[in-house]
């Protein structure tokens, strides 16, 4: 009998006890392809031997000394190697253990630059209805997923929420991807006037959709609307790139992609690809110079923020990403990922829309196509999705809520950016018997 008090206790887990690649093997000698890195976090697999051997050596030399006392050299060199590779705004890094951290850690710092440059009466925060942020509480208040937040809600800071940029679900017939941006950028400013524009400190968006929407991109233009919007009532624009960011979309950052910079962005997950615990907020040099200028300290702070053997690996990371040309697979393998998923599920009656970028990309799963009406949620079948594909010897994220935070499933894959085409076959064909398995026995329920 377990002692641990796992995330779902009536769950019989199979034991991890090794990894080769991009395949988990569990005690029984099971081997799992991972086509989900856990949550988007495995993104050279699981054994990668100069990630390994940076930690060790780091673990020799030092394996921790607190950063209220000491900095320490692998911090020091990996927030110098991601400013180098970020735009020329950004001007440091605050480490932390991971992305709801990051998160929490951001929305600290867009409150404290506000208090610092003499606007403290600036309170409210707006997000978007559909997001997921972490589960922190201050992660979760910005969160949009209503099914995460509905019990913990008496315990959350109040946070305007205004619609998502999900064209599957938003665009009305007729209207193009960039006016159906327009409209949800002119959404937010609306928002922003009715809270009143001295009043706002910061929209949070992930750049691509995560858990909750499942790798939803954003419209044409809209992220530089939004930039528009923030620029002119004086609000801070902080995105979200915990799951999305360091590579997974096909650039380190995906914002990249949109032509904006944000005054403050959240990484983690493929931070650290699993190996040490680890995330960041990158602040602007605007937003560090409030800072400093003003009390001369962030108000904030953990244990293990800045953790040597942690920052050693994500170093480490970064020169595999960088140095070994990993990072540069990421949009060819994401291309072929597509015309592979399009082949098997593009006229698909029970999947309404293949999304994504690079290698993050998901299938929305549906009743009726033509209508794009979700299955029941009763019939849980992100859950049976999940347990087959494991059946199968799949690893993939399925989620429900996906229309309104009850209704609607979607799979979402992030497989490791190390795999080869070949895997990206046995992807599909695995995740095809599981839908099959799964959809057969959904007609049987429903008939």
């Amino acid at each position: 009998m377990s002692h641990v008090f796992h995330r779902n206790p009536h769950n019989d887990y199979p034991i991890a006890v090794r990894g080769e690649g991009a395949y988990l093997i569990d005690r029984e000698g099971k081997r799992y392809l991972d086509a989900s890195g856990g949550a988007a976090v495995s993104c050279l697999g699981h054994s990668d031997r100069a990630v390994t051997e940076a930690i060790r050596a780091q673990l020799e030399r030092l394996p921790f000394a607190h950063t209220s006392f000491f900095s320490n050299e692998p911090m020091e060199a990996l927030a110098d190697e991601l400013i180098r590779r970020a735009p020329r705004e950004f001007d440091r890094v605050y480490f932390v253990s991971g992305g709801s951290e990051a998160v929490e850690a951001a929305l600290k710092l867009a409150r404290q630059y506000f208090v610092e440059i003499g606007q403290p009466q600036r309170r409210h925060l707006i997000a978007r209805r559909g997001s997921y942020h972490g589960n922190t509480l201050g992660a979760l208040a910005v969160g949009g997923n209503m099914g995460r937040r509905r019990q913990f809600e008496p315990l959350l800071i109040p946070v305007s929420h205004v619609s998502a940029c999900y064209e599957y679900r938003g665009k009305s017939a007729g209207e193009t991807g960039a006016a159906y941006g327009e409209r949800w950028a002119a959404e937010l400013e609306s928002e922003i006037l009715r809270l009143g524009e001295d009043s706002v400190i910061a929209f949070v968006a992930e750049t691509v959709g995560g858990a909750t929407l499942g790798a939803v991109t954003p419209a044409p233009g809209y992220l530089k609307r939004v930039r528009e919007v923030c620029d002119r009532h004086g609000v801070l624009l902080i995105l979200d790139e915990v799951m999305c960011g360091m590579g997974r979309c096909g650039s380190l950052y995906a914002f990249e992609e949109e032509g904006v910079v944000p005054d403050l962005v959240t990484i983690a997950k493929g931070l650290g690809a699993g190996y040490q615990p680890i995330g960041a907020v990158l602040a602007s040099r605007k937003v560090f110079d409030a800072i400093t200028g003003g009390s001369g300290f962030f108000q904030h702070g953990h244990t293990y923020l800045g953790h040597a053997s942690a920052c050693a690996g994500a170093l480490a990371v970064q020169k595999r990403l960088h140095e070994d040309g990993v990072l540069a697979r990421v949009a060819p393998l994401g291309r072929a990922f597509e015309r592979r998923l399009s082949a098997a599920f593009g006229e698909h009656p029970h999947i309404g829309e293949i999304r994504g970028r690079g290698l993050f990309r998901a299938l929305e799963i549906v009743e009726d196509r033509a209508g794009k009406r979700a299955f029941d949620a009763g019939l849980k079948i992100n859950a049976r999705l999940k347990k087959e594909a494991l059946n199968q010897g799949l690893l993939c994220y399925p989620m429900g809520g996906t229309v309104d935070g009850v209704q609607g499933d979607h799979v979402l894959f992030a497989p490791p950016f190390i795999l080869d085409e070949s895997q990206l076959d046995e992807i599909v064909e695995k995740f095809s018997r599981a839908l099959d398995v799964v959809l057969g026995r959904s007609a049987a329920l429903a008939a």
